[in-house]
C-alpha cells in the first residue's frame, strides 16, 4: 500500500503537533515536490512512517529523499524539505529556504557564529585604526617627514574601512556563520554580493599594504643592490595586484552572475573562484617570504654582535606574523570550494582570516613608529640615552661620489652621544656602483630616517 505524502510529512511534524502548532499550517510550507519525495523514499526505509526518531536517524531515507528532491524540486524549494541538515547529504549548489520544518522537528541544532565574526572583525579593525592614528600623530607632533611608506599604510586603512563595515555588519546580517538553509533567498543573494566586493577589496589591500613595507625598506637600506631589488619587488607586487584585481572584478560574465547564479535561474559564466583564490594566496605568501628575507639578509652585514643582530632581526621579523596568518587563510581556502554545499557556514574561516590578516599587517607596518613613540615618551626604558630626543640633529649629504667618498643621500643622525650614532658608510660591492652597508654601532631603535633637519 502506498503511503500518502501527507502521512509521511505528518510523522516529522509530531513534535510540533505536541506543542500545539497547527500541522496544516506547517505542511503548507512544504513544497508538493518534497511531500512526494518523502512518501516515495519511505518504502526503502525500515522505519515506521510514524517513528520520527528512526526516520530522522536513517541514512538511507535521507539519501533517497535528497536524490528525489534534487531531481524534482527547484533550488529554492529543496532546502525547506531536508529530513535533517547534514551537509554530507546536501548535493546542491547553495539553496535557501526558511528554517525547514523537518530540521526543527528532528532536533538538529541551529548554528550561528555571525556575532563572533562581527565582533572579531570590528575589534581588529579598530586596533589597526588606532595604530595608524598613532603613526601619523607622532610624526606630525615631532615634525618628522611623512614618507611614501606612511601614505601607503594610510591608504591601506582607507581601503579597509568599507571592508570593515561589510565585515562587521552586512556579511553577518546576510548569513555568514550560519547554515544556508536557515536563510531567505534575498539573504543568499546579498551574502554573495558582499562576498564579491570583499574579494576585490582584499586583493587591493594586500597589494597596497606590501607597498608600505617595501618603501619603508627602501628608505632605510641605501645600498645600490638592495634598492634595485626593492624596486623590482615593488614593480612585481604592483603588477600582481593589478592583474588579480581585474580578474576578481571580471571573473563572471555578466558581473552580477556572481551573486545570481546560486538559484540556477540565471544564465552566465564564471572563472574558477578556487583557482583565483589559491593562486593569489600562494603568490602573496611567496612574496611575503621574499620581503622578509630582504631585510634579514641585510642584517648580516651590520657591525653588531650576534645578540643585537637578533634584536634587529626580530624587529623586521614581525612581518612573519602576516605570513603566518596568510598561511592559515590559505589552509581555510583549500577547504573551501566554489561548489560548497553550505558556503555561508564554510566561508566563516576564510572571511575571518582575511579580515585579521589585513589588520595584523597594518599593525606590523606601524610597529617601527610605535617604537619611536615609546622612546620619546619613555627614553630610559626604551632608549639608550635620554639625550636622544633633545640633541638629535640631521645632516644630509647630496654630492655624488665615487668609492671611498661620502655617498649620495646618506643620513647621519647624532644625538650627542658618539657611541650611539646611526649612520651609513661606503663599502665595496653592489651592482653598477656604490653599495652601502648599514652600520649601527650601538642602537637602532628609536631612530627614523625620515626625520627633518
Amino acid at each position: 500500500m502506498r503511503i500518502s505524502a501527507f502521512s509521511v510529512a505528518a510523522a516529522f511534524l509530531s513534535a510540533a503537533i505536541a506543542q500545539g502548532t497547527s500541522p496544516a499550517s506547517l505542511l503548507s510550507q512544504l513544497p508538493s515536490c518534497a511531500l512526494e519525495c518523502f512518501a516515495s523514499a519511505l518504502p526503502s526505509s525500515s522505519c515506521s512512517p510514524t517513528d520520527q526518531k528512526c526516520l530522522c536517524a536513517s541514512e538511507q531515507f535521507s539519501n533517497n529523499v535528497t536524490v528525489c528532491v534534487t531531481k524534482s524540486c527547484t533550488i529554492k524549494e529543496s532546502l525547506s524539505s531536508r529530513p535533517y541538515p547534514n551537509p554530507n547529504h546536501y548535493s546542491l549548489t547553495p539553496a535557501p529556504g526558511t528554517l525547514n520544518i523537518t530540521k526543527t522537528n528532528c532536533g538538529a541544532p541551529i548554528r550561528d557564529k555571525s556575532q563572533v565574526y562581527s565582533d572579531t572583525a570590528a575589534a581588529f579593525s579598530v586596533l589597526a585604526g588606532v595604530f595608524i592614528i598613532q603613526r601619523f600623530a607622532y610624526k606630525i607632533y615631532t615634525k618628522l617627514d611623512i614618507c611614501l611608506d606612511d601614505w601607503f599604510a594610510l591608504l591601506t586603512m582607507i581601503i579597509a574601512v568599507p571592508g570593515a563595515i561589510i565585515n562587521a555588519h552586512y556579511v553577518p546580517v546576510n548569513g555568514l556563520g550560519r547554515d544556508i538553509w536557515t536563510l531567505t533567498p534575498q539573504q543568499i543573494t546579498n551574502f554573495l554580493r558582499f562576498f564579491y566586493f570583499q574579494e576585490i577589496i582584499y586583493v587591493i589591500e594586500v597589494s597596497v599594504l606590501k607597498l608600505s613595507f617595501l618603501f619603508f625598506y627602501r628608505r632605510i637600506f641605501p645600498g645600490t643592490t638592495i634598492r634595485w631589488l626593492l624596486w623590482g619587488t615593488i614593480a612585481f607586487n604592483t603588477l600582481v595586484g593589478a592583474v588579480f584585481t581585474l580578474v576578481c572584478i571580471f571573473q563572471c560574465r555578466p558581473i552580477k552572475y556572481f551573486w545570481e547564479q546560486w538559484d540556477q535561474e540565471h544564465r552566465g559564466k564564471c572563472l574558477n573562484i578556487n583557482a583565483i583564490g589559491w593562486s593569489s594566496a600562494a603568490i602573496s605568501i611567496a612574496l611575503d617570504v621574499w620581503m622578509l628575507a630582504l631585510p634579514l639578509w641585510q642584517i648580516r652585514t651590520l657591525r653588531l654582535d650576534w645578540k643585537k643582530k637578533i634584536g634587529v632581526g626580530l624587529m623586521f621579523g614581525t612581518g612573519a606574523f602576516i605570513t603566518i596568518v596568510s598561511i592559515l587563510r590559505l589552509r581555510s581556502l583549500l577547504a573551501f570550494r566554489s561548489d560548497s554545499m553550505n558556503p555561508t557556514w564554510e566561508f566563516f574561516e576564510v572571511g575571518l582570516w582575511s579580515a585579521v590578516e589585513i589588520c595584523i599587517g597594518i599593525v606590523c607596518a606601524c610597529l617601527p613608529s610605535l617604537r619611536l613613540l615609546l622612546v620619546h615618551v619613555f627614553p630610559k626604558q626604551f632608549g639608550t640615552s635620554a639625550k636622544r630626543d633633545t640633541g638629535r640633529y640631521i645632516h644630509m649629504y647630496d654630492a655624488g661620489s665615487r668609492m671611498g667618498s661620502r655617498p649620495r643621500h646618506v643620513t647621519d643622525i647624532d644625538d650627542g652621544d658618539d657611541t650611539d650614532a646611526f649612520h651609513t658608510q661606503p663599502v665595496k660591492g653592489g651592482s653598477g656602483g656604490d653599495a652601502f652597508k648599514l652600520v649601527v654601532t650601538r642602537h637602532l631603535g628609536g631612530l627614523d630616517p625620515g626625520a627633518k633637519k
